[in-house]
């Protein structure tokens, strides 16, 4: 049988044989292009996939407010509201789980920084710091850095595992950044690389668009795909093989993130937690971002647009938001969790339909590229899991210590790199002052090989004066971030 007649075969119950309409003006190569991405496809899961898909969109636009509950009190605790002593014990249980080898970290980098006119991996980005450290060196370094803690306070050095989630694009760079910058003082064989997964792209009628003749078009299937590539590409059989129990995941761009954040990763621990997440205050009950919020009885986010402006301006009686927890993509894990996540709930996971302007190829072959959304691209989301799990809990964290995105360019004026930049020297000028030290000026970057959130300072700034552009550094640190 040849290709083309097997292919139909597989192509015709699922009304997706319009693949092969060109099939006849390929050349050899690119039909076997063509064979590749079709033998790719779960055609009936796909079918699956589109039909829960067009149910969801037709969901999209309902408020939820009346099966709303915020985060009972028990469940959240907040850093600015939680006695020294508390944090103090949580930090110490994270050091323990992090000298024993239990901890790592998932990064989400499978992002481009083409809004940041930038066209490679986004962790690659250097922001104009003094060091000129990319998003990838300083989380790097933060890692190494914990290490030591861990050490010191425990006498033992466990190495966290760092996992990044890639994508199709972005893998090879990403590989090749690592490599020439000699895993920035990590143990490769403790960095591992892996695939985002992709879906294909659909007209409103179900029927698959083709992106060229001989390929089909496809859209990476959110970051909630994380869940289906962690076990498809043997990461979740990684982490029992290391005996990993706890992961912290989070988006490459945040420059403030506290990778495996032992304070987060204790109180989770503490608190016997299968799933929690790191949490802002909103700004504002009109401020963009979605809230961690209680749905029928289950934890979800809550994106703005699905709460009327009426319950998003409520207010408790100490006068804070009722609905206050901002989701800021920064999650703990337990490995067990993950696992049942894995081998049960992936497939329940809720689908998000965006409308968008997808290329594609009209009937005459000709590939062109509308002015107009002409269908769907489906994604999965990380936080979608918190309705699987039998315990979950919130952090909520200070926003000036611990969150600053990196999404924009310049121009944009929020979350770009001038952002970014400035609630970076703003925090580590505080670090200083807290210690003991002046810092006069604005200007302020501290490496991560000298502290890891503000610790260890006093004795080397206690009495003194710094005059910005200040830059405490340490013999580690290379004279330039990157190659």
């Amino acid at each position: 049988m040849t290709d083309y007649q097997s292919l139909r075969m597989r192509l015709d119950p699922v009304h997706q044989e319009h693949l092969l309409k060109f099939w006849d003006e390929l050349t050899p190569d690119k039909r076997a292009d063509l064979v590749r991405d079709i033998e790719e496809l779960n055609l009936d899961e796909i079918k699956k996939y589109f039909d829960r898909a067009t149910v969801s969109m037709n969901e999209n636009g309902i408020k939820l407010d009346d099966r709303l509950q915020p985060i009972p009190e028990g469940k959240v605790i907040s850093i600015a509201r939680t006695p020294e002593d508390k944090l103090a014990s949580y930090r110490d249980e994270g050091l323990r789980q992090i000298s024993n080898g239990h901890v790592a970290v998932l990064l989400m980098a499978g992002g481009q920084g083409t809004r940041l006119g930038f066209d490679h991996p986004k962790g690659m980005y250097d922001v104009g710091l003094q060091s000129r450290k990319s998003l990838f060196r300083i989380q790097a370094e933060r890692i190494l850095k914990l290490q030591e803690l861990a050490q010191e306070a425990n006498g033992k050095l466990g190495q966290i595992i760092w996992y990044i989630m890639t994508s199709e694009h972005t893998v090879q760079p990403t590989y090749d950044y690592f490599v020439a910058n000699n895993f920035f003082g990590l143990k490769p064989e403790n960095v591992l690389l892996f695939e985002q997964g992709s879906l294909p792209c659909f007209e409103y009628d179900g029927r698959i668009i083709l992106d060229e003749k001989h390929r089909v078009a496809r859209a990476p299937d959110g970051n909630g795909g994380i869940f289906r590539a962690m076990k498809r590409q043997g990461i979740l059989e990684d982490m029992q093989k290391r005996g990993v129990l706890y992961l912290h995941a989070h988006s490459v761009d945040n420059i403030l993130i506290r990778v495996a954040d032992p304070v987060f990763i204790g109180f989770c621990v503490q608190e016997k937690a299968d799933c929690a997440a790191k949490v802002v205050e909103k700004a504002a009950p009109n401020e963009p971002v979605g809230v961690v919020a209680i749905v029928d009885g289950k934890y979800q986010v809550v994106e703005y647009s699905e709460i009327s402006a009426k319950t998003a301006e409520m207010r408790n009686s100490d006068g804070r938001l009722t609905f206050s927890a901002g989701n800021i993509c920064n999650h703990f894990f337990s490995s067990s969790f993950l696992q049942d996540i894995g081998n049960k709930f992936e497939q329940e996971l809720k689908l998000h339909v965006a409308k968008k302007k997808i290329p594609f190829v009209d009937n005459a072959g000709k590939r062109l590229t509308p002015d107009k959304p002409n269908g769907i691209k489906i994604e999965k989301f990380v936080f979608d899991v918190f309705g699987f799990a039998q315990k979950f809990v919130a952090m909520e964290v200070p926003r000036d210590e611990e969150f600053s995105a990196l999404k924009n360019a310049d121009v944009a004026g929020k979350d770009c790199p001038s952002t970014a930049r400035s609630d970076l020297h703003r925090l580590h000028k505080k670090y200083i002052e807290n210690a003991g030290g002046i810092v006069h000026g604005d200007i302020c970057e501290i490496s991560p090989f000298v502290t890891y959130a503000g610790e260890n300072l006093v004795s080397q700034v206690e009495g003194k004066s710094f005059t910005s552009p200040v830059y405490l550094r340490d013999t580690r640190d290379p004279l330039h971030g990157h190659l």
